[in-house]
């Protein structure tokens, strides 16, 4: 494994590229990408600023689901992007609509199927609630491309609010559920897991274990402008 430290060094890196409302709106991406999927509520926002060491680099709304782009953010130390995060909207939340929550639907399953530089997909969860309907269609649903080699990776984040034994029973339970990917138990407050998350998305984009220095053009003064959260 790549020492913590320079993996942690390289998520420290991540700036904002783009944003986009559509898929079609997307830049074409030439090096690996890897999403960023949850509930609203299940730490996803935290999770990203704990990883790159970063208060605000992903944007954590005041009223969870209201989230309604997809950003992006390159990684690579100078000035070269070797990989990509994709935050992508929460789901799952009442406030709303059920319009909303249908068009999402269908621009994050377009997304997850047809993303041509989607190379892994970390799904984040709180272990209170587990694995809940919504993330395991999520799963279903990118089954075909996890056969084709897509990996994956579910976050149960929160794991400082569970006891020993009970973060335990989750992970065991999860692994179980996952289907052959990969579960880490992940405290942003108490920095659990954070060194092990960031090992396996660096060597996941590293596969060879070397950086892969292929430039990647930064975005545009007109896309550079502060990600659209809102609806």
């Amino acid at each position: 494994m790549i020492d913590s430290k320079l993996a942690m060094g390289w998520m420290h890196t991540a700036r904002f590229f783009t944003t986009a409302a559509q898929l079609n709106q997307l830049p074409p991406i030439n090096v690996p990408e890897i999403a960023f999927v949850g509930r609203s509520n299940a730490g996803k926002s935290t999770a990203i600023n704990t990883l790159t060491q970063q208060k605000q680099l992903a944007f954590a709304s005041k009223k969870p689901g209201r989230t309604q782009h997809i950003n992006l953010f390159a990684l690579g130390k100078q000035g070269v992007t070797d990989a990509i995060l994709a935050d992508l909207p929460g789901y799952g939340y009442a406030a709303v609509s059920r319009e909303d929550k249908q068009r999402w639907q269908r621009v994050m399953l377009n997304y997850l199927m047809e993303r041509e530089s989607l190379t892994a997909v970390v799904l984040l969860c709180d272990p209170r609630l587990g694995l809940t309907e919504l993330d395991e269609a999520l799963l279903e649903a990118i089954r075909p491309r996890v056969e084709a080699g897509l990996k994956f990776l579910i976050v149960l984040t929160k794991a400082d609010k569970l006891t020993r034994a009970e973060q335990a029973k989750i992970l065991s339970i999860t692994k179980l559920n996952a289907g052959g990917g990969e579960v880490r138990l992940f405290s942003a407050l108490k920095k659990q897991g954070v060194d092990d998350v960031a090992q396996l998305l660096w060597h996941w984009c590293h596969p060879e274990g070397l950086p892969q220095a292929t430039p990647v053009a930064e975005a545009t003064p007109a896309n550079n402008a502060p990600a659209q959260n809102q609806p």
